[in-house]
């Protein structure tokens, strides 16, 4: 799924998120990021 993505686009991507949101919101953004996942899959695997 991630395999073309590099550590250095990684890293650059978390620097860019840093400095839009701050580091007192990252946080809470990859909770919400993360719950929204798995409830994606979570319903991805119902209905397969």
């Amino acid at each position: 799924m991630l395999s073309g993505i590099g550590t250095t686009e990684i890293v650059v991507v978390g620097l860019i998120l840093l400095v839009l949101f701050g580091g007192k919101k990252l946080p809470e953004l990859a909770r919400g990021m993360g719950s929204s996942i798995k409830e994606f899959r979570k319903a991805a695997n119902e209905d397969a």
